[in-house]
């Protein structure tokens, strides 16, 4: 197999001269059942998204250098306590060690109140994904994530199954022409998105977020990339909803996933690099440095962090503005939720900052969105509250398989069955984000039973994705 790549190759897709190079190159001798063209086109994701190789056992080293690369190492000076915090587990048996251990490490950190795990949860920087972290008085960036304020959001149309599965071509093609995916990609000249988020007073907060405004502004309403997703499909609710006002019956429906694109991830990393330079912790505890809410860091953090949330709502807003405009029809409903965010909360009577990060708000009546792969459905959901998972659930299925094993193990031949099995289509994306890499939502959901009510089941049928490079046709 021809699958010889050099420095050269990885300078020409955006790498540097040095460690982050050297730590590339190394990282191919794992790869070596990959084509010299699956090769690049993971590095370059790499490169871009860092963030999603942090538990990937060839290419962890290489992510990890990359996301600490501009952090400055620092002496251990807070202690943390000997005694681990208990905190309620979902689904225990499906989670990996790497997520528990890091689950106990941020239950020991001296601003802990509370914790809980959700039955998706893996492993992730700092605070697993899938981790729900309630704290006194402080805020974790990565508690929160790199992508700030990533969320779920569903348009249910007033539009017949029927009419759908005749008209397949037309929602294909609106949904390419109204969507853009992966990194960098926006939007110029007479094709740029306008919204009022823009003009938040918050982007002249201080000269590092002013400077981000730009890129915020030519981002609007694009999508990024790992498994982020717009996707038209069928959402089926059993029995009449008085809440939605929908009554029982099939329903073509719209839903997206994304985040707040180079915006939330610049901020995410800024604020982590500060954090780590004022609250020095001991090596496992490393990547969970927080901000004090009281500190003109904390106060600067949490007003990036909440910008960031609503920039990731208008990009929701203007991919559903045009695709409801394109394709016709009237909204029925239309529900959002956000994950990798913080949010101020009571708890036993007592403010605390709850970070959930890859966990989905589920308080008493509050709507949510669980998906679960492109060819697994997703459940709009109804929160009951429960106390001990902190008014929460989890966020989605949760990966079962990293995303090199899943380029090693999973052929074209199988993902394109598992698609053609379940009727999908599927524009972009690569074997890394293949059905089989994920948990089952159905286990996922049984797990969850006490933390949210179902409401609709929503089957995916034409999903859209970032391409990736790696796929054969």
């Amino acid at each position: 197999m021809n699958n010889e790549v050099n420095g050269k190759d990885l300078l020409a897709v955006g790498y540097s001269e040095g460690k982050i190079l050297g730590l590339a190159l190394a990282a191919i001798k794992g790869l070596s059942t990959f084509t010299r063209e699956e090769i690049i086109a993971l590095l370059t994701k790499v490169r871009d998204y860092p963030e999603s190789y942090l538990d990937d056992p060839v290419l962890k080293s290489l992510a990890t250098a990359m996301v600490e690369e501009a952090a400055a190492p620092v002496d251990d000076t807070i202690e943390l306590t000997t005694e681990i915090r208990k905190y309620a587990i979902y689904g225990a048996a499906e989670i990996e060690y790497g997520a528990l251990n890091q689950m106990s490490t941020a239950m020991r950190l001296p601003v802990t109140v509370a914790g809980a795990l959700m039955p998706d949860a893996h492993q992730g920087y700092g605070l697993p994904i899938g981790g729900v972290l309630a704290t006194r008085n402080a805020i974790i960036p990565y508690g929160v994530g790199v992508d700030i304020g990533c969320r779920m959001a569903l348009s249910v149309f007033d539009i017949t199954e029927e009419f759908f599965m005749a008209n397949q071509a037309k929602f294909k093609r609106e949904l390419i022409a109204f969507t853009k995916f992966g990194a960098g990609a926006g939007f110029h000249g007479k094709y740029k998105a306008e919204h009022e988020v823009l003009d938040r007073a918050e982007f002249n907060m201080n000269a590092f977020v002013k400077q981000l405004q730009d890129k915020a502004a030519s981002q609007l309403g694009s999508s990024g990339g790992g498994n982020h997703f717009v996707e038209w499909g069928i959402i089926e609710f059993e029995k009449a909803d008085a809440a939605l006002n929908v009554p029982a019956g099939k329903y073509v429906a719209l839903l997206s996933h994304s985040g707040s694109r180079g915006f939330g991830a610049t901020v995410a990393g800024q604020y982590t690099r500060l954090a780590k330079s004022i609250c020095k912790l001991p090596q496992e505890a490393i990547n969970l440095p927080y901000l004090d809410m009281n500190s003109e860091a904390g106060q600067e953090y949490w007003l990036a962090m909440n910008l960031a949330g609503d920039y990731a709502s208008a990009c929701h807003n203007i991919i559903h503005k045009k695709l409801t405009a394109a394709i016709g029809g009237n909204v029925l409903a239309k529900v959002e939720n956000h994950h990798n965010f913080a949010w101020k909360e009571q708890l036993d009577g007592e403010e605390v900052i709850v970070h959930r990060k890859g966990a989905t708000p589920a308080g008493a009546g509050v709507m949510g969105i669980i998906p679960g792969s492109m060819t697994a459905p997703g459940f709009l959901v109804r929160g009951k509250g429960e106390a001990n998972a902190i008014n929460s659930a989890s966020h989605g299925a949760g990966r079962k398989m990293s995303r090199t094993k899943a380029i090693q193990n999973i052929t074209h031949q199988q993902m394109t069955a598992i698609l053609k099995e379940h009727n999908v289509t599927l524009i972009g994306a690569g074997r890394d984000e293949a059905p089989m890499a994920y948990k089952d939502i159905n286990a996922v959901m049984a797990a969850q039973n006490e933390l949210v009510e179902v409401v609709g089941k929503f089957t995916p049928k034409i999903v859209r994705m970032a391409d990736d490079g790696s796929r054969e046709d």
